[in-house]
């Protein structure tokens, strides 16, 4: 296990995969800067943990898709840490199920600000410094319904994760040839987070499920195990790819 230099910052690291990414990097090393929007307790939980761990850590609060909260957002973690060398662009939601053809002009535009906007906002907030010390690396959060549309009423969440592996592409052919990595990845279907225990019943998780060669849902700490190969030199020959984890549900 390669253990992991610099200063992380999580976005969405109060719950979920942000949680578990913001553990795994401290855990290895790595001082963390953990980000929510409403979720302040699980972000000082998290915390919590990571100085427990004898990892130095501390939470933010922002609002990701206004262009004034995100550089606020990056000069209150630098003033603490001095700098930023790894970003995991984690925050995002579905929202709810809507379907595409009834959807508002507004809900669509939310889902897109709150999944790539924000994405696009905090990279280019971070990502000049970055190439300035010509290293870095950027880890982007897409997911199988880039691949596949999604599931029902997911349409805008689909089309948002699309583009986020667009954005990995593009951001890794602007920052690349300055010592910068940008990757992506794509989780399938996760279990043990509150995602789909907001928007999936039970049995249509289960019957998911059974979609997946290895025979189970994914766990969050399998997710963040890759991100932070990502993040580490490890993967310093790996720039634009977007790495699959659904235990081969999509084999592209």
């Amino acid at each position: 296990m390669t253990a992991i230099q610099g200063v992380a910052l999580v976005t969405g690291g109060g719950a979920g995969l942000g949680r578990a990414c913001a553990l795994t990097l401290g855990k290895r090393g790595a001082r963390v800067a953990v980000h929510y929007m409403k979720s302040r307790e699980g972000a000082e939980e998290v915390v919590g943990s990571l100085k427990a761990a004898g990892a130095d850590a501390a939470a933010f609060q922002a609002d990701l898709t206004k262009t004034d909260e995100v550089k606020a957002l990056v000069d209150a973690v630098i003033a603490r840490f001095e700098t930023i060398d790894i970003l995991v662009n984690n925050a995002g939601d579905l929202i709810a199920r809507q379907p595409l053809l009834s959807m508002s002009e507004e809900f669509f535009r939310s889902v897109i600000d709150v999944n790539l906007t924000s994405a696009f906002l905090v990279s280019r907030a971070v990502g000049p410094a970055m190439v300035a010390r010509r290293s870095g690396a950027i880890i982007n959060m897409s997911s199988l319904a880039a691949w596949n549309g999604g599931g029902p009423g997911a349409g805008a969440y689909a089309t948002s994760k699309g583009a986020i592996v667009s954005l990995t592409k593009a951001l890794a052919k602007e920052m690349s040839p300055h010592g910068v990595r940008v990757n992506c990845v794509a989780p399938g279907l996760i279990g043990e987070t509150a995602f789909h225990g907001r928007f999936t019943a039970p049995d249509a998780f289960a019957n998911a499920a059974k979609g997946v060669l290895l025979g189970r849902a994914g766990t969050p700490d399998e997710v963040a195990t890759v991100v932070a190969f990502l993040a580490s030199s490890d993967a310093s020959f790996l720039t634009g790819e977007t790495i699959e984890i659904n235990g081969g549900m999509n084999m592209r």
